[in-house]
């Protein structure tokens, strides 16, 4: 049979403002619970949350608020660095936010006393990306529609920068790749860049416009995967520069594309906001439909949790979060093979059963 796909938010947390961006850390940062982190008109709040599928003891989702930053500038875009840490003493938080004043800010703080940020200025157009090195958290790289990827540094230096043949619209920095750069431009183009050498040594082809977003995949670094138009596009980069699959999935245009961290299969896409409702889905390779669709009154942003299939998408003052279930296909063929070898053993005992007296043995089916 069938099952219908669609879904409400599995779980929401009010908020007191319209939320334009949210994060997950994607880093490990030493406490049980999961930093996250949303952007609004004019301020950034950090958190941590907890959910029943980690921990047996919550019903839902446990959320606390960590610390409010005030920003004074919508945010439209948060990064995570790698040195963020729950368990030290004091605790680091570290990220930093892309700006509607075409600014970075960098914000530190201990969750006391200490709350800086350094401002990173430069670009003459709207940020639609920026990411920190996964593996020291040294660097930033930023994109934005002045056709720039920047690369700086803590101190707000511009160490690097490529001129692009379009708007960028989002950067990619592997954990497993940390010399090279993921570039997506509007045109359709992805190139690869070389740090050490600061220039390109591979680019993929959409063959459609406009390229809205695109990720690298954390679990299969030969794989990428964009929206541009109404399609999902995913590319295996050692066969081809062209698109190994693509598929039409969002009517009104897709926005944003996000790999799971935990499946290199799973993916989720974001329809264009603006309209009453944006159109959420996530979507899993082995499967030619949509695994899950949500909708969400005028969304924006869309992150997964670090060790869950969970994803978060920022609404009108809420977030809100769907969780899928998905098995990889060695697991789903586990599955069916011990489904079907319980029911071979179960209608094997009801023979056996049946050849006996059944005033002293009955089998009930439920």
């Amino acid at each position: 049979m069938k099952q219908d796909a669609t879904r409400n938010a599995a779980y929401t947390v009010d908020c007191e403002d319209y939320v334009h961006v949210v994060e997950f850390n994607p880093f490990e940062s030493g406490d049980s619970g999961n930093l996250i982190a949303y952007g609004g008109n004019n301020y950034v709040v950090v958190g941590t949350c907890t959910f029943q599928e980690e921990e047996a003891d919550i019903e839902g989702i446990q959320y606390k608020t960590l610390r409010t930053f005030h920003h004074g500038v919508r945010v439209d875009g948060i990064a995570w660095s790698p040195e963020t840490r729950l368990d030290s003493l004091p605790p680091v938080i570290k990220f930093c936010t892309s700006a509607a004043d075409l600014k970075i800010r960098l914000f530190t703080s201990d969750l006391q006393d200490k709350n800086e940020y350094k401002v990173l200025e430069g670009h003459s157009d709207f940020i639609n990306g920026l990411v920190f090195d996964p593996k020291e958290g040294q660097e930033i790289a930023s994109v934005s529609d002045d056709h720039t990827c920047r690369i700086w540094n803590l101190e707000g230096i511009q160490i690097a920068h490529f001129v692009l043949h379009s708007p960028g619209m989002s950067v990619c920095w592997h954990p497993e790749e940390t010399f090279k750069l993921m570039v997506a431009e509007k045109n359709g183009t992805i190139r690869f860049y070389d740090l050490l050498a600061q220039q390109a040594i591979l680019s993929l082809e959409s063959e459609q416009m406009p390229l809205m977003s695109a990720h690298w995949c954390l679990k299969n670094t030969f794989r990428v995967g964009a929206v541009a138009g109404n399609d999902w596009l995913i590319w295996d980069i050692t066969r081809s520069s062209y698109p190994q699959d693509k598929r039409p999935v969002h009517m009104d245009r897709a926005c944003l594309f996000r790999w799971s961290t935990i499946n290199e299969n799973l993916f989720a896409t974001t329809g264009y906001p603006g309209k009453m409702a944006s159109q959420f889905q996530i979507h899993h390779l082995g499967h030619p439909q949509p695994i899950l669709i949500g909708s969400v009154a005028v969304g924006s942003g869309l992150s997964w949790h670090r060790t869950l299939p969970l994803c978060a998408i920022g609404g009108d003052h809420k977030l809100l979060f769907w969780v899928t279930e998905i098995y990889s296909s060695r697991e789903l063929g586990q599955v069916l093979r011990s489904s079907i070898l319980f029911q071979h053993i179960f209608h094997q005992a009801v023979d056996v059963l049946s050849s006996r007296d059944r005033r002293e043995h009955s089998v009930s089916l439920i």
